[in-house]
């Protein structure tokens, strides 16, 4: 897999760089960071073992990941909009 998903984020004056980076399945998560001017604002590591556990096609485990790190990235931007992570 070892997927990233890469976002720019523009709020409250300042260019917020989201990124999700799959760990792989060996470790069954993919790692979250946020960054404000090149430094790690925050980060989290998230599971994905449900994914797997359901034995999909590797074309569709990858969609299910995927899915999974655009919607934690959304949420993040939520986040930032509520100013839950301001740096």
């Amino acid at each position: 897999m070892f997927a990233a998903v890469n976002k720019l984020f523009a709020h409250g004056g300042r260019q917020y760089h989201l990124q999700a980076e799959d760990l792989g399945s060996p470790l069954a998560s993919f790692e979250v960071r946020v960054y404000d001017g090149g430094a790690i604002l925050w980060r989290k590591r998230v599971p994905y073992a449900e994914v797997l556990d359901k034995k999909l096609a590797r074309e569709e485990e990858d969609e299910a990941v995927r899915a999974l790190m655009d919607k934690t990235l959304q949420t993040v931007q939520a986040a930032i909009v509520k100013g839950k992570l301001a740096g």
